[in-house]
């Protein structure tokens, strides 16, 4: 690149970092700005404009407001005051977005709970969340059920969506006025305050809380607003769960922010998802990798260049994804960034390097907290000088990513999780003078000489898996309970073509041991993307001399039928069933022939 590709590069980068420092400081500056306070703001200028479209329904402004009043004067009614929570238990919905807002009308917390969750996950999901009442959609009831016995303290259960099988919440909303309840009741609720709770699996064991604050939530919704340059024209498709970050606050509030449309779609489908576009006239679209992962992996159609779709917004976007992703579907405007539900660091592309979660440029970095340090493989911790301090990589060597916390600055606050024994788990401290403190994102990430950053992995068990972080301990106790089952060991292994890390379970049986058996269990106690792809059958555990297991051994045999040299299985998505791994299996797998 020359002289002025160069400065061309800089004047557009600086520009539009620019403009969403801009936004971004207004909400952070002003510690009486609460969630709703800017939703009303958005729904006054913009009343009879279409707010949301599920199939043949739209809502405008004005009705969406309507039906959060009427959430809001329900939740009075329930005796609900700040501060309380209200678990929401639903798919993708018309309704999903107003059910919160609505409660945040009147300070209420709204808890948005996975809906692929069930059974005992669900369990302490409901319990962490600390609600009084639980909103569940008709369709997730079975779920629901499972999860009912064992709670030891259950929430009052309202049903919506559908026939009712008990207390019907569309019917307690039926008598509730539409008016905007009276602002004091939420006088005294501050920026800082909860607005939502969020849920991440973290890197150990089950889903923890995040309390996200209302300037956490409106940082989101307005930075993607301002990063894809949004407009009251603007249609934004929401395939991605709304009780997640990406899609729930970053993808709604970059419609919403700026007067636009969310078009609320209940899942994803690649081969129907050009058709859904072109009839609802999408321009914007919320992705994670894999999303595109397989809209590239359906056959070239006219229908991917027949589409109004001007941006993409969105996570996991991996270099050999993202440039035939553009070349196929025209769409040049990708924003791909990067941030956890609950962390404090984030990163943003705003200049379109293909594969980079974002910049910062060396000129600029005193004004960021994100630092990448060497990290200890076998440890999983940092490692440090003879002093004692955390060593900053070089460019393109890897690190573990971590944000400086500042109490003082909205911008690198850590609010943690509700348990202070877990959020202290994420802090490291004394990392390069005494006394300070950084948040532990947990990610393995490279930068260049242009501070383009790349994210390389995941720390430590947790590996993520169709989008979808899966917890091994949480695996590893599903499948140990069968009697049959001595020890089981689950790690992530990566698959050509895959976004993420498989799940493979090294198991050592007993002489009763049986496939079925154990797929019968994994499909009671787990969801879909958390039972494992691959399976190695062993006689006897391989520990250290401490009797930890040699899962970095494990880990790079993989699921090669010449390295291991054990029984092998795989999870074949025909059959539903576990199948032998053999050397053809292992090619087609590998050349992409056989896909999961």
């Amino acid at each position: 690149m020359g002289l002025f590709g160069a400065v061309s590069r800089e004047v557009k980068y600086i520009t539009s970092l620019a403009r969403i420092l801009k936004r971004v400081s207004k909400v952070q500056g002003d510690p009486d700005l609460l969630t709703v306070d800017q939703i009303e703001e958005s729904v006054d200028r913009h009343a009879d404009r279409p707010a949301l479209m599920e199939d043949d329904t739209v809502w405008t402004y004005a009705e969406m407001d309507a039906y959060a009043n009427r959430v809001a004067h329900w939740a009075v009614a329930q005796g609900l005051k700040p501060g309380d929570t209200v678990a929401i238990y639903m798919q993708n919905r018309i309704e999903y977005f107003p059910i919160w807002y609505g409660l945040s009308k009147v300070g209420v917390v709204g808890a948005l709970l996975n809906n692929q969750l069930f059974g005992s996950s669900l369990a302490h999901t409901i319990t962490i969340a600390e609600a009084r009442h639980i909103i569940v959609d008709v369709d997730l009831q079975d779920n629901f059920e499972s999860a009912r016995g064992e709670l030891k303290d259950m929430p009052t259960d309202w049903f919506a969506c559908g026939d009712c099988p008990g207390r019907s919440f569309e019917e307690a909303l039926e008598g509730q006025p539409d008016d905007r309840p009276a602002r004091d009741r939420r006088a005294g609720e501050k920026a800082a305050d909860t607005c939502l709770k969020m849920f991440t699996s973290g890197t150990t064991g089950l889903p923890k809380v995040a309390r996200m604050t209302h300037t956490r939530v409106l940082t989101y919704m307005n930075t993607f607003a301002v990063a894809s340059r949004s407009n009251d024209e603007d249609r934004v498709m929401m395939v991605l769960p709304l009780y997640h970050a990406t899609g729930g606050l970053c993808g709604v509030g970059t419609a919403i922010m700026a007067g636009g449309a969310v078009i609320v779609r209940r899942r994803f489908s690649a081969s129907s998802f050009w058709d859904e576009a072109i009839r609802y006239k999408a321009t914007i679209l919320m992705y994670v990798g894999e999303l595109c992962r397989f809209l590239m992996a359906q056959d070239s159609t006219p229908k991917e260049r027949e589409h109004q779709i001007r941006c993409a917004i969105g996570n996991g976007l991996r270099p050999d994804v993202w440039t035939r992703f553009v070349k196929r579907t025209g769409i040049e405007f990708i924003v791909e960034f990067y941030g956890a539900t609950e962390g404090n660091v984030a990163l943003l592309n705003v200049g379109g390097q293909p594969g980079s979660i974002g910049r910062v440029a060396p000129y600029l970095k005193s004004r960021f907290n994100i630092e990448l340090i060497r990290h200890d493989v076998e440890t999983s911790e940092p490692v440090r000088d003879a002093e004692g301090h955390a060593i900053v990589v070089e460019p393109d060597e890897v690190g573990e990513a971590i944000g400086e916390i500042k109490p003082g600055d909205p911008r690198y606050r850590f609010d943690g999780y509700a348990n202070k024994e877990e959020t202290e788990k994420k802090i490291l401290r004394d990392v390069f003078e005494p006394g300070d403190a950084w948040f532990r994102t947990g990610d393995l990430m490279k930068r260049d000489k242009l501070g383009n950053y790349y994210f390389i992995d995941r720390i430590g068990d947790t590996y993520r898996w169709m989008a979808e972080n899966v917890a091994t301990s949480e695996v590893e106790e599903a499948i140990g309970v069968l009697d049959s089952v001595e020890q089981a060991v689950v790690y992530g292994v990566k698959v050509p073509g895959y976004d993420g890390r498989a799940g493979m379970a090294a198991i050592t049986t007993g002489d009763d041991f049986d496939l079925d058996s154990l797929m019968l269990r994994l499909k009671e106690d787990l969801p879909a993307y958390a039972r494992p792809i691959f399976l190695r059958l062993r006689t006897e555990p391989d520990t250290t001399g401490t009797f930890k297991y040699r899962k970095k051994d494990l880990k790079e045999d993989g699921f090669d039928p010449v390295k291991v040299g054990e029984p092998l299985f795989y999870l074949d998505p025909e059959t539903g069933r576990y199948e032998p791994l053999d050397g053809p299996a292992y090619e087609a797998i590998n050349g992409g022939n056989l896909r999961f």
